[in-house]
C-alpha cells in the first residue's frame, strides 16, 4: 500500500465525476473536456474523476480511455485527477491502475469485480491485484449496478489489508457511515450519490465524488462546504432548491440527464453513446424545468 497523510489525501473534497462530450458523431471531443476539467477547477471544485460509469468508460476504446486520463492530467494536474480503472478481469484493471500512475495521477477509483457475483474472497484479489500497482485506491460501493455490495465489515477488511484508503458510497444506506467509522476510522468515507450529500456530510464524510457540479460547479461546491461545516441552514437551503436535479444522479438516466443540464447551463454535454438512448419526452421536460429553475435562483 502507497503511504499518505492526512495532507495527502488527494480524494477529499469535491471530485466530480466528468461527463464527457461527444461530437454529433459520438467521437470524443477531447478539447471540450480538457476545457470542462479546468472549468470545473476554476469554479472551486477539487478535482476530476474520468473513465467513471458519467464518464461512459463502458464504450470507450482502449485508446479514448487512456487519451480521457491523459487529457485531463494535461489540463488540470495529475493530482487533482483520480481516473476509475473499473475492468471485468483484476490483471486488466491493474494495468488501468498503472496507466493513471505512469500519466501521473495521485489516485484511482476502483469497482469491486463485476462480470459476475464475487464472494468477499473475489473482490479481496481483486483489491490485492490492483493495490500492487502502487497508486492508492478508492474503492467504489454500486450493489445497485454491480450486484456486489461492499458492506462496512469487508470495507474494513480491504482497508486493515492496505489494498484501500477511501470508499465511493453510492448504496443509498446512510446508516453505513457510523458502521464503517467504528469498524475503520481511518478509511475515508466519500458521498458516492448526489442525492444523499447532507446526509453523509453530517455524518462525516471527508469528500463527495459528484455527478451534478459538471453543470452546477460553484453551486454544489458552496452546498458541500456548508455541509461539512455544519453550515445547516445555508446547506438546507441549497440543497433543497438542488434536490430535484441531484436525485437524477441516483436514476437509470443519469448520465443523460446530467449532460442535458450542461448543455441547459451553456455547456457542452452532447449525446450519449449507445445503448444507453436520449431521455423519454417527459424526463426531458423534467430536467430542463428543474434546470431552468436552478438557473433562475442564481445556482448557475
Amino acid at each position: 500500500m502507497t503511504a499518505t497523510t492526512p495532507q495527502s489525501r488527494p480524494w477529499r473534497g469535491v471530485l466530480v465525476a466528468t461527463a464527457l462530450p461527444l461530437n454529433h458523431d459520438l467521437s470524443v471531443d477531447y478539447d471540450r473536456f480538457a476545457d470542462h476539467c479546468a472549468w470545473l477547477v476554476e469554479n472551486g471544485c477539487d478535482g476530476v474523476v474520468p473513465n467513471g460509469s458519467l464518464g461512459e468508460y463502458q464504450v470507450l476504446t482502449p485508446e479514448e480511455r487512456a487519451k480521457v486520463v491523459e487529457t485531463a492530467v494535461a489540463a488540470i494536474g495529475g493530482q487533482r485527477v483520480m481516473p476509475g480503472v473499473a475492468a471485468y478481469g483484476s490483471v486488466e484493471a491493474r494495468r488501468w491502475a498503472e496507466q493513471a500512475r505512469d500519466a501521473g495521477c495521485a489516485s484511482v477509483m476502483l469497482l469491486p469485480p463485476n462480470a459476475y457475483r464475487a464472494d468477499e474472497r473475489s473482490v479481496l484479489a481483486h483489491y490485492a491485484q490492483v493495490a500492487e500497482a502502487g497508486v492508492p485506491v478508492v474503492a467504489y460501493n454500486n450493489p445497485i449496478d454491480t450486484k456486489v455490495d461492499l458492506v462496512p465489515e469487508l470495507l474494513a477488511k480491504l482497508h486493515g489489508e492496505g489494498y484501500i484508503h477511501a470508499v465511493k458510497e453510492f448504496s443509498g444506506d446512510v446508516r453505513r457511515a457510523y458502521r464503517l467509522a467504528e469498524l475503520a476510522p481511518a478509511l475515508d468515507l466519500l458521498i458516492g450519490a448526489d442525492d444523499v450529500l447532507l446526509e453523509l456530510a453530517v455524518a462525516g464524510a471527508k469528500g463527495w465524488v459528484a455527478g451534478y457540479p459538471n453543470a452546477l460547479p460553484a453551486a454544489s461546491v458552496e452546498l458541500y462546504h456548508a455541509a461539512v461545516d455544519g453550515d445547516l441552514d445555508t446547506a438546507g437551503k441549497l440543497y433543497r432548491q438542488l434536490h430535484p436535479l441531484l436525485r437524477w444522479d441516483s436514476k437509470v438516466e443519469f448520465v443523460q440527464a446530467i449532460k442535458l443540464s450542461m448543455d441547459n447551463v451553456g455547456r457542452h454535454g452532447g449525446p450519449v453513446r449507445p445503448p444507453r438512448v436520449p431521455l423519454l419526452p417527459e424526463q426531458e421536460a423534467a430536467v430542463r424545468a428543474a434546470t431552468e429553475r436552478a438557473v433562475a435562483a442564481g445556482l448557475a
